[in-house]
């Protein structure tokens, strides 16, 4: 059995989607099946640490998502007839599906974050994949969304039918995410950066209005002033779309000293920078699976989300929950969790209960059994 497996749109392995499919290829049993990667030329060593004995075959020369979506649309058939795949699968078909596809087709779809909110606010997927898109999602063969949410909005917004759609949570690795026992430094070195403690945290791109990190600086404002605790406030993630209004909202911020922007954090540290928190914030109003709260819990530090799109499904009763729109809602569970102990200790509680639930085995176990089964028939 051979199986083709897309590696366009999955950032080289540096994002969510690339750390998914980073997870996915440590996991494939060697003897189970012959997986083919294909993707940009400048991916080919992207994936070697995890993936060594599997042949990459570099395509589409001409880089860019209007590029790309052309492949998929006209070349990807014939490349995959060629190749005999027995099929094929895509990880990122929310960015990259085929239109069309001579063997059997399953795609994960991790979010349908680009239909979501005003034309001016949506994530750009080029204007080429928008027209596409729905009817490309109808033709694969099985569909793997990571969440029910995402489910629920594929089964809406593309009409693809239910019965083809398979929810597989997306899991976390607790080999690395897990309790640190918390001295009382007042400083956490994590290289190449220094954290005053106390502070609290938002891990996501700077992505705004999306991530919602404007009102949750303005949310910080109002519970330093309401408790005059010392705490600052670090954005870890890079900047992407309007970063530049959410660093104005900082620098116009009267408590702009206790506001840090990391840039990009590595990933293999973030465990360190979760356990270090007093606790986590969430105030995005979209996200397809929440991979950030869950993190977070498996650490053991309590988790703040907003009460939007799919965190309520991957945080469970474990949360805090705030309307995302409310910035007097938000400072309000701010204010709680530092000041209440038996609240924080029941959080922490159970947020380490409902991160054993998300496995990275359970997972990819799952996904390839829906692989197989898509290529047998």
């Amino acid at each position: 059995m051979k199986i083709g497996l897309d590696t366009f749109a999955c950032d080289g392995g540096l994002s969510g989607v690339g750390l998914y499919l980073t997870q996915f290829l440590k996991r494939i049993p060697p003897s189970q099946a012959l997986f083919e990667l294909f993707g940009w030329e400048y991916d080919r060593f992207a994936y070697n640490e995890v993936a060594p004995n599997f042949q990459f075959i570099p395509q589409c020369s001409i880089v860019g998502k209007t590029a790309n979506s052309v492949w998929h649309l006209l070349k990807y058939p014939k490349f995959a007839a060629v190749r005999q795949f027995d099929a094929c699968f895509f990880p990122a078909a929310h960015r990259r599906p085929p239109y069309k596809s001579p063997c059997p087709s399953i795609g994960v779809v991790h979010d349908m974050a680009a239909y979501w909110g005003t034309r001016k606010t949506r994530e750009h997927i080029g204007a080429l994949l928008r027209v596409v898109l729905p009817n490309s999602l109808r033709k694969l063969d099985r569909i793997i969304a990571v969440s029910e949410w995402v489910k629920q909005e594929l089964v809406g917004l593309t009409n693809v039918k239910e019965n083809r759609i398979e929810v597989v949570p997306n899991g976390i690795d607790h080999s690395a995410f897990y309790p640190r026992q918390r001295n009382e430094e007042s400083v956490l070195l994590i290289q190449p950066f220094s954290f005053r403690r106390p502070y609290v945290l938002c891990v996501s791109r700077i992505d705004h209005p999306i991530k919602n990190h404007v009102r949750l600086i303005e949310a910080f404002g109002v519970f330093k002033e309401r408790t005059k605790f010392p705490h600052r406030l670090v954005l870890a993630g890079s900047d992407k779309t309007n970063a530049a209004k959410v660093k104005e909202a900082a620098a116009a911020s009267p408590w702009r000293s206790d506001i840090f922007f990391t840039g990009h954090f590595p990933v293999k540290s973030l465990p360190e920078l979760y356990a270090g928190a007093d606790f986590v914030v969430f105030p995005s109003m979209y996200e397809g699976f929440g991979m950030g709260a869950v993190e977070a819990m498996a650490c053991g530090v309590p988790v703040l989300c907003a009460r939007a799109a799919s965190l309520p499904e991957a945080a469970g009763h474990a949360a805090l929950y705030f309307d995302p729109l409310n910035i007097e809602d938000m400072a309000d569970r701010m204010v709680t969790v530092s000041s209440d102990s038996e609240i924080y200790r029941e959080c922490r509680r159970l947020g380490l209960e409902r991160a054993k639930l998300f496995s990275w085995d359970r997972c990819v176990e799952r996904t390839l059994q829906i692989i197989y089964e898509t290529a047998e028939k």
